[in-house]
């Protein structure tokens, strides 16, 4: 079968292989049989390998959906009554985080900072000094909308001496860069498996703290779908998801779990290197500046400021490149106009450089100059 391949630089869903799109294929089945209660079980495990965890004291749980689904389980079921939560937030991801606390009407505290910047340790353990009922801190490995990457490990560690859980959005770094969950001092994390994972939307999980789990059952039921000690307690009575998964979605995950452990942890990460090197350098020869510095990056995601060129024009540099096979995607970043080039995927260094190919000559079919010029007030007041 000729599938066409197309580049995904764009945060998830990525560029999957013909293998896991084609493990889709497969003779229908019930969910309820046993063979597929069997093969999710399986699955289970697999997850808590990726993160290093001891299945003694970690287990992980599955949902469906995006991985928007896996912040809003987090929040609303590990909350106990009468408690606070903290959310860490220097991105669009973790103020995603401080929405879904303020629909469910949780008492939170949202501690911003500036988008391109690490969050103030002094200030974040100052918060908890100050509110001894916070029971709950959140905040995002890697901030998608900009790839500033979060130090969850020095966080976590707050969190824990100040008596509270620590539950981290890991979406857009599982099974990309390498995650130890107890070195990291994180309680509960999540992904889902159109991201790191390289496999299809539609399915999503959570690896977290089997006690403060099973404590969780008598905290407020503030949803049905989506609480964790529910869907946690199905699945270790029988085997199953509470409600139907997405039976296909599960298969490719499957296949896509053993391309991850075949290529290994540390050659995917050294992959996904290469890829992000190779985009910093297109960006660099194109004169494009970036938002975030590099020592602060992920890794995954380069955020492009917009060039000062009365030419240049993100949907029709996009068109051209979608049109050749290469998605880019606009930026998150509410006061700086940018577009995003991301590592993840089954894509390496050389399909780089064919997108900057493809990349320079929309920005001639533009009339955008080359190299990008920028005024100095836009780089000095881009955040």
């Amino acid at each position: 079968m000729q599938i066409k391949r197309n580049i995904l630089l764009n945060p998830g869903p990525s560029t999957t292989t013909d293998s896991v799109k084609l493990a889709q294929i497969v003779p229908d089945i019930c969910p309820r049989e046993k063979e597929f209660a069997s093969m999710m079980k399986g699955l289970r495990a697999d997850l808590l390998k990726i993160v290093h965890a001891d299945p003694a004291k970690y287990t992980s749980v599955l949902f469906c959906g995006s991985g928007t689904v896996n912040i809003d389980v987090c929040l609303n079921s590990l909350l106990p009554a009468g408690k606070k939560a903290l959310i860490v937030n220097n991105g669009a991801y973790s103020t995603r985080a401080a929405e879904i606390c303020a629909y469910y009407g949780l008492d939170f505290i949202d501690l911003k900072f500036p988008v391109d910047e690490q969050p103030d340790l002094a200030a974040v353990e100052e918060v908890l000094q100050a509110n001894p009922d916070i029971a709950l801190v959140h905040t995002t490995h890697n901030e998608t909308g900009t790839g500033l990457l979060n130090p969850i490990r020095e966080i976590g560690a707050l969190a824990h001496k100040y008596g509270a859980i620590f539950t981290v959005d890991t979406t857009s770094t599982l099974a990309m860069r390498p995650i130890d969950i107890e070195r990291e001092n994180v309680d509960f994390c999540m992904a889902s498996a159109q991201k790191g994972l390289t496999a299809m939307t539609g399915l999503s999980f959570i690896i977290g703290n089997k006690a403060e789990i099973e404590k969780s059952k008598n905290y407020p039921k503030r949803s049905y779908y989506c609480n964790l000690y529910l869907q946690y307690e199905y699945f270790e009575k029988t085997g199953e998801m509470h409600f139907t998964p997405p039976v296909q979605t599960i298969y490719a995950t499957m296949q896509a779990l053993k391309e991850y452990f075949a290529e290994g942890e540390e050659e995917k990460w050294a992959r996904h290197t290469r890829v992000m090197e190779a985009i910093h350098r297109g960006l660099e020869e194109l004169g494009f500046c970036e938002l975030i510095r590099r020592e602060l990056q992920a890794g995954l995601v380069a955020s492009a400021i917009y060039p000062d060129d009365p030419k240049w024009d993100f949907e029709k540099v996009h068109d051209y490149c979608y049109e050749r096979g290469f998605t880019i995607y606009p930026g998150k970043v509410s006061t700086t106009n940018t577009f995003r080039l991301c590592a993840l995927g089954a894509i390496d260094e050389e399909d780089i450089q064919a997108f900057f190919k493809v990349f320079r000559e929309a920005l001639n079919v533009c009339g955008v100059q080359i190299p990008v010029r920028y005024n100095q007030e836009t780089i000095r007041g881009s955040i």
